[in-house]
């Protein structure tokens, strides 16, 4: 029966969320049961797509992507796919009408990842974040508001400063990942060979200002949403916190992270804001 490959399909995409990143997952743990598998659902698509051009060096990467490309529009065309993950993802997309539009610009900025090492203009920088992240906080709300098309508007903006927030807060963890290992560079301002305390504060207050505005969605958030989004957004608060108070050449050198006790005191803050309605 095809309900048994679904559920398979849902508990790989869930796998892979838990294999993939501990801290997003324990977020996703804080949603609603009704909405939290369809985000495992888009986290499981989007780290695959990620992954091909991040870490599947031993093989011939365009093609894998390639691949991709054509079995994600066979799957969007025809509501099933015999590749789990996509199986899945289109399960959600069609469910909560996703726009091909933000699809299509997630699958861009992903492949700019293999070919673009450097960029060098803020148009550049913003238009891969629209796609690697923005668009795919904009796929979470559609299912947070649950298709409420005017829910959707009114939180459309934070929802993409949040995502920017969370993926540059990302740039700067992993500067050491990806100027070693993928002799990449995001930031148009940073120049790696000479990042100092003015150039990491200007990226630290740009973040600031995105989690500043992202908030204001958060509070805004049905409550089937509210908890694990929240908790999301204090985890990348401390660590950028963390980033804030790191001196720039370690940064450089040394992946800075929150230590898992720390997260469960986040936790458990997070818990408790949410439970007496601070937010």
């Amino acid at each position: 029966m095809k309900s048994i490959f679904d559920t398979i399909s849902f508990d790989c995409s869930r796998n892979v969320t838990r294999a993939y990143s501990t801290s997003f997952s324990t977020a996703v743990k804080m949603l609603s049961p009704k909405i939290r598998q369809d985000i495992y659902n888009i986290y499981g698509f989007v780290r695959l797509a990620d992954e091909i051009v991040d870490s599947f060096h031993d093989y011939n990467k365009e093609w894998l992507f390639s691949l991709l490309e054509t079995d994600l529009d066979d799957a969007l065309r025809n509501g099933i796919s015999l590749n789990p993950i996509l199986n899945a993802f289109q399960f959600t997309a069609i469910r909560y009408n996703i726009p091909r539009e933000m699809v299509d610009a997630f699958m861009k900025s992903m492949k700019q990842d293999l070919v673009k090492k450097n960029y060098k203009t803020f148009a550049e920088y913003n238009e891969y974040i629209y796609g690697s992240a923005d668009v795919v906080g904009l796929m979470c709300l559609k299912v947070f508001v649950a298709n409420d098309a005017e829910r959707f508007e009114k939180l459309k903006g934070p929802a993409m400063r949040l995502g920017s927030a969370f993926q540059k807060i990302n740039f700067l963890r992993d500067l050491k990942a990806d100027m070693e290992g993928l002799e990449r560079n995001y930031f148009p301002t940073l120049n790696l060979d000479e990042i100092n305390d003015a150039t990491k504060r200007a990226i630290v207050e740009e973040i600031e200002a995105d989690l500043h505005e992202g908030y204001k969605g958060i509070v805004q958030l049905p409550a089937e949403a509210k908890f694990g989004v929240y908790t999301a957004y204090v985890y990348y608060k401390k660590l950028l916190t963390k980033l804030k108070n790191t001196p720039p050449l370690e940064i450089k050198n040394t992946r800075i992270r929150v230590p898992d006790y720390q997260k469960l005191t986040l936790l458990a803050k997070c818990y408790l804001d949410y439970r007496f309605k601070f937010i």
